[in-house]
């Protein structure tokens, strides 16, 4: 008779797999991108000017968005934390990870959360941005908080306690205050279609306590921003960076209605193969299950309907399809589908050594600069990988095989952040630049850059090095990938003297 490991064992396994794929290796790559060192350096203003209300990014007030990812940043820049956001929002995400089996596991049983909590741990958007410094994260857990409350209210016979619509309604003031009116919305997206011709339990969740803890919530920030700033916030955060962010393809995000299928099948790598498992009886059988099938499809519309569309958008879809992967699995595992997604591994490691160009330079440029040595190690690596994963899908009985899989993609992720970290935060962010011509950089101007390199340098030169328009200087910082050059500056134009 053969021995398999115990579902305790392996739910250990995967809980060590996880916590060690979301915490290390944090430090091992800059800030990348325009946004991550923006919101940094406003998280560090806030904590060093002690204003922790109006969210300033090198001294001039920015209102594209609420202030939880700046305090957060701010937090960990008092604990000394170099990465500032990224650590927060990081121990956030593995705090809504233990929630979200709890929560799943009372609805739905024990081998219900482990799934569905391994395959949310595991996916690649979910990764990806509990690994950046960005707002979505820190939306996604709040706003989800907030619908596993009412998980159990659906239901013909269920209610809520006091305290679980105290707790929704406060958590949805978090979503607030983590990216405006997106959480409200997703909210009633999940809610209002599965409670219709319910005008009860409508009013209930409009009732005063769940209202008054969104009030208690958000509303303090929000007064107190207004009142210091006047009519300028409203006009450039909730005109211009929510209705006209819908309507208006002046933000440059433009992108066609079908966007979000495509990153949706990105995000849930490697269990993409799994959605194809869903049937209809899976996701309608049942109020929870719509409600839950209304969270995942309302935000991928109304997303979708946007004329301006960013791919972490779809990241609040990824929880409750989760929780319907988990459902199906058992009720009708699918083996070869589970295979399937164990053979995408055998990809990873080719995307980890494609990851740092095409982040720089896009990946038709990334896959033409990949030597044979390369492509023949992650080749091989990757066939380790997906023949551990697909011996875990073969040999193991169905109730620990997706935990046991989940811990194999959780390693083969945790290898492809230690190999391309380093490279993707020398090739596409500017630490790397910052530190080895730190020296010349006092003396410099940046100049014709791209602006995730622009941001870059200003963060970590605490914005000491000016844009060429507004102070020339003889050294420039200039090119892709940035670079030092001399040029000749008109005699009495560049930078005061020093006082």
């Amino acid at each position: 008779m053969t021995a398999y490991p115990s579902p305790t064992r392996v739910a250990a396994l995967v809980v060590a797999a996880i916590l060690l794929l979301h915490l290390v290796p944090l430090e091992r790559r800059g800030f990348v991108g325009p946004d991550e060192p923006r919101y940094a350096s406003i998280a560090r203003e806030m904590a060093e000017s002690g204003d922790w209300v109006t969210p300033r990014l090198w001294g001039e007030p920015w209102f594209e968005k609420p202030p939880m990812l700046f305090w957060l940043g701010g937090l960990g820049h008092l604990a000394g934390a170099d990465s500032l956001t990224r650590l927060p929002v990081a121990l956030l995400c593995l705090a809504f990870l233990a929630f979200f089996h709890w929560r799943v596991r009372r609805s739905f049983g024990r081998e219900t959360a482990i799934v569905a909590a391994c395959l949310l741990a595991t996916a690649a958007g979910w990764v990806a941005c509990a690994d950046a410094g960005i707002v979505d994260a820190p939306l996604t857990v709040f706003v989800s908080a907030a619908l596993l409350c009412l998980l159990d209210w659906p239901k013909a016979d269920g209610a809520t306690s006091a305290a679980e619509r105290a707790a929704f309604g406060g958590l949805l003031g978090m979503a607030a205050l983590s990216k405006g009116l997106v959480g409200p919305m997703v909210a009633a997206l999940a809610v209002l279609p599965t409670l219709v011709g319910q005008p009860r339990r409508l009013r209930e969740l409009a009732g005063p306590l769940p209202l008054g803890a969104f009030c208690a919530t958000c509303l303090p920030w929000y007064a107190a921003c207004y009142l210091a700033n006047g009519d300028g916030f409203v006009r450039e955060f909730l005109v211009r960076h929510h209705f006209e962010r819908f309507v208006s393809s002046s933000l440059q995000h433009v992108q066609p209605w079908w966007f979000y299928a495509p990153v949706l099948a990105l995000f849930m790598l490697p269990w993409t193969p799994l959605l194809g498992s869903l049937r209809w009886h899976t996701i309608a059988g049942g109020p929870r299950r719509r409600f839950l099938a209304c969270w995942a499809l309302g935000p991928l519309v109304f997303f979708s309907l946007s004329v301006n569309k960013l791919p972490a958008y779809v990241l609040p879809v990824l929880p409750p399809l989760a929780v319907l992967l988990a459902l199906r699995w058992k009720e009708r595992p699918s083996r070869p589908l589970l295979a399937a997604s164990a053979g995408v591994l055998l990809l990873l490691p080719l995307a980890g050594a494609l990851l740092p160009d095409a982040l720089a330079d896009g990946v038709g440029r990334a896959w033409g600069r990949l030597d044979s040595g390369t492509l023949a190690g992650s080749a091989a690596l990757g066939a380790l990988f997906a023949a551990l994963g697909a011996w875990s899908c073969a040999r193991l009985p169905a109730s620990i095989a997706a935990p046991a899989t989940a811990a194999t993609v959780a390693l083969a992720l945790g290898v492809l952040k230690h190999q391309a970290y380093p490279a993707i935060s020398a090739q596409a962010g500017a630490r790397e630049f910052v530190r080895a011509e730190r020296g010349r950089l006092q003396d410099a101007c940046i100049g014709d850059v791209r602006r995730h390199y622009s941001y870059g340098i200003r963060f970590y030169t605490r914005d000491q090095v000016p844009e060429c328009q507004r102070e020339p200087a003889e050294l420039r910082v200039e090119g892709d990938p940035p670079r030092i050059s001399r040029v000749q500056v008109p005699e009495g134009v560049g930078r005061p003297p020093a006082l």
